[in-house]
C-alpha cells in the first residue's frame, strides 16, 4: 500500500489513537490533555487541506482489505466524503476549544474527552465510508461513543435520556442493518458507486427494492431525526452543551442525513429512484418534518430545546434537497449539510455560554442579555437570522438553491414550504433577539469581574464568534472558487453527470 491507500485511514486513526490515549490519562493531567486534543485536531485539519486539493485534483484515496468473504472494509476519500470531512474535521477543533473552558474544573474530563475523540473518530468514518457495510460499522460505532457523552452528568434525567437515545438509536441501527443484509442478497454488493449500482440490476422485483430503501431510510432516519423518529433529540439536550453541540452540528443527525444522501446518490442512484417513486414520498415525509418541528419550537421555553426542534426541522432541508431529484435542490441541500452545522453549532456554543456564565436556560431569562453579554448575543443574532435565512447570511444560499430547484423540477408546492418554514423560523428567534436586546436586564446574574474585561472565558467566547463569522463569509464568498457551494456544485455534477 503506498501512501494514497494510507491517507483516508490515517484521517479516521488520528482521533482514535487521541481516545485510547486519553482515556489513560489522570484527571490533573489537564495541559497534556488540551495539547493532544488541539494538535490532533490542527494535525487533521492540515491532512483533510491536503487531501481536498488532491480530490479537486482528480487524486485516487482509498483504503480497502478484506473484511468478510466476498466484503470489504473500505474508507473513500470522495468528494461527498470530503464535505462532510471538512466540516468534521473545523468543528472538532473549536469544539475541543470550547469543550476545553466549559468543563474546566469538572470531575471525569479524561472520560469525557476520550469519549469525544472516539465520536469524531466514529464520524469521520461514517464520512470516509466506501461501501454500506463500513458505513453501518462506524455508524453504530457513532451510537456507542454518544452515548457516554449524553449522560455525562449521571443524573436520574440524564440517565433517563440517555436510556431514550439507546432505544431510538439501536433500533435505528437494527433497521439499517436489515436493510443492509437484504440489499446484499439481492445484489452480492454494498459498494457506494456515483450513480447508484442498482439501476445496473436487471430486477423485475421493485416491490424488494422498494423495501430495502424503506428499511434504510427508517435506520438512517432516526438519526436524521425525521418525524416521528426524533423523540430523543429534545430529550438529549440535557447534555453538556459541547455534547448538544457535537450532536446537531458535526456529529449523529448529520451521519443520518449523510447516510440518506449516500443511499439515494450512491446505491439506488436519483434516476433509478424517481422510477421508483421514492424521491415525492421522501420529499413529503421531509417537509412534513421541517414545518411540524417548527411549530413545535415555538412553544418551547427551554432555550436548548427551541434549537433541539430547531435542528429536526433544519436537517430536513438536506433531504429535501436530495428528494425534490434536481441538480439546483440537490446543491441547496448539500451545501446546508455545511451551513446548518456551522450556524447551528454557532446558536448551541452561545446557549452554553448563558447557562455557564449567568445560569440562564430558558427564553423567559434571557431579558436584557445582549447588554449583559454582548458578544455571545451578537453572535448569536447571527446564527439566528442565519437559521431564518436573512441574506446575505449562509442559511439563505441554501433556501435560494432550494427554492430554484424546486421550479427547475416543476415542484413549485416546495416553495410554500420553504416559506412557511422561514417565517416560523423568523417566529420563533424574532422574539429571543428582541428580550435580548430590548427587554430591561435583570439584576440577579452574576457579578461581571469573573472573568475581567471579558463578558466570559475566552475559551467560550472566541469559538462562537468565528463560526458566526463563517456564517458571515459562508454566505458573502458563497461565489468563490473551494467556498462550500462550490464544492457542492462539483460533487452534485457527478451525480447527475453534468
Amino acid at each position: 500500500m503506498n501512501f494514497d491507500n494510507w491517507v483516508p485511514l490515517l484521517i479516521v486513526i488520528i482521533p482514535l489513537f487521541v481516545s485510547v490515549f486519553i482515556f489513560t490519562l489522570a484527571e490533573d493531567k489537564t495541559k497534556t490533555r488540551s495539547v493532544l486534543n488541539i494538535g490532533a485536531s490542527l494535525f487533521s485539519l492540515g491532512l483533510v487541506g491536503f487531501i481536498l486539493w488532491g480530490v479537486s485534483s482528480g487524486h485516487h484515496y482509498e483504503t480497502r482489505f478484506s473484511f468478510l468473504p466476498g466484503l470489504d472494509f473500505v474508507l473513500r476519500a470522495d468528494s461527498l466524503s470530503m464535505l462532510f470531512v471538512t466540516l468534521s474535521s473545523a468543528l472538532w477543533m473549536l469544539t475541543t476549544v470550547y469543550a476545553i473552558g466549559y468543563l474546566e474544573g469538572s470531575p471525569h474530563r479524561s472520560r469525557f474527552f476520550g469519549f469525544f475523540s472516539l465520536c469524531v473518530a466514529a464520524t469521520l468514518g461514517v464520512a470516509l465510508a466506501g461501501n454500506l457495510i463500513t458505513f453501518l460499522l462506524f455508524y453504530e460505532l457513532l451510537t456507542l461513543a454518544t452515548y457516554p457523552l449524553i449522560v455525562h452528568r449521571g443524573t436520574i434525567k440524564v440517565r433517563r435520556a440517555g436510556r431514550i437515545y439507546l432505544m431510538y438509536t439501536l433500533a435505528g441501527g437494527a433497521f439499517l442493518l436489515l436493510g443492509t443484509v437484504l440489499l446484499y442478497s439481492i445484489t452480492g454488493t454494498l459498494e457506494f458507486v456515483t450513480g447508484g449500482f442498482l439501476s445496473a440490476f436487471d430486477s423485475s422485483n421493485h416491490s424488494l427494492l422498494i423495501l430495502v430503501f424503506v428499511l434504510l431510510m427508517i435506520g438512517l432516519g432516526v438519526k436524521a431525526a425525521i418525524i416521528p423518529l426524533h423523540g430523543w433529540l429534545p430529550h438529549s439536550m440535557v447534555a453538556p452543551a459541547p455534547v448538544s453541540s457535537l450532536l446537531h452540528a458535526v456529529a449523529v443527525v448529520k451521519a443520518g442525513a449523510f447516510g440518506i444522501v449516500r443511499v439515494v446518490y450512491d446505491v439506488f442512484g436519483i434516476e433509478f429512484s424517481v422510477i421508483l417513486g421514492l424521491t415525492l414520498p421522501l420529499a413529503i415525509i421531509a417537509s412534513i418534518t421541517i414545518i411540524y418541528a417548527s411549530i413545535r419550537a415555538l412553544f418551547q421555553d427551554g432555550l436548548k430545546a427551541r434549537l433541539a426542534y430547531s435542528t429536526v426541522s433544519q436537517v430536513s432541508y438536506i433531504i429535501l434537497g436530495v428528494a425534490i431529484a434536481g441538480p439546483l435542490a440537490a446543491v441547496g441541500g448539500v451545501v446546508h449539510l455545511v451551513h446548518q452545522g456551522v450556524t447551528k453549532i454557532t446558536l448551541f456554543f452561545c446557549a452554553g455560554n448563558f447557562a455557564e456564565t449567568l445560569g440562564i436556560h430558558n427564553i423567559s431569562q434571557m431579558h436584557g442579555v445582549g447588554r449583559r453579554m454582548p458578544w455571545t448575543m451578537t453572535a448569536f443574532t447571527i446564527g439566528a437570522l442565519g437559521m431564518i435565512g436573512i441574506p446575505p447570511l449562509a442559511g439563505f444560499i441554501s433556501k435560494w438553491y432550494l427554492g430554484l430547484g424546486a421550479l427547475e423540477a416543476g415542484q413549485a408546492w416546495v416553495l410554500w414550504v420553504l416559506a412557511g418554514s422561514s417565517l416560523l423560523n423568523a417566529a420563533y428567534f424574532l422574539p429571543i433577539l428582541y428580550v435580548a436586546w430590548f427587554k430591561k436586564p435583570r439584576g440577579d446574574w452574576p457579578a461581571e469581574q469573573k472573568f475581567g474585561k471579558y463578558e466570559t472565558s475566552l475559551l467560550l467566547l472566541v469559538p462562537p464568534l468565528i463560526t458566526a463569522l463563517f456564517v458571515v463569509l459562508l454566505g458573502l464568498f458563497a461565489s468563490l472558487p473551494f467556498s462550500a457551494l462550490a464544492w457542492s456544485e462539483f460533487i452534485i455534477s457527478k451525480e447527475f453527470l453534468l
